[in-house]
């Protein structure tokens, strides 16, 4: 069973696979948007996707909560939003820099 948490104090989201630490997603937080800066799995947890659904459920979390755009930073994220295109509509626009 995955859980998915948010430990704001941390500035990360977690993704737990009944006790054991699985996926690790590092973020800032600047109150106008939200740097995803850096995705790790623990090695031993690597291959199963762990990553790819810590990132979904972050940025669902993100939607849901509104008033922040995200800026992939972390080079697995910005993989993760080129493949998910659907999603995109809360990236930082161009022109918002």
């Amino acid at each position: 069973m995955l859980t998915f948490t948010h430990e704001p104090d941390a500035a990360r989201y977690t993704l737990h696979e009944g006790d054991h630490l699985v996926s690790v997603l590092d973020y800032r937080d600047d109150g106008r948007s939200v740097a995803l800066t850096r995705a790790y799995t623990v090695p031993t947890f690597r291959g199963h996707g762990y990553a790819g659904e810590l990132v979904d459920r972050a940025v669902a979390a993100l939607e849901q909560q509104g008033g922040r755009e995200v800026i992939p930073v972390c080079w697995y994220v910005a993989d993760w939003f080129a493949a998910h295109p659907e999603r995109a509509g809360i990236l930082r626009s161009r022109h918002s820099a």
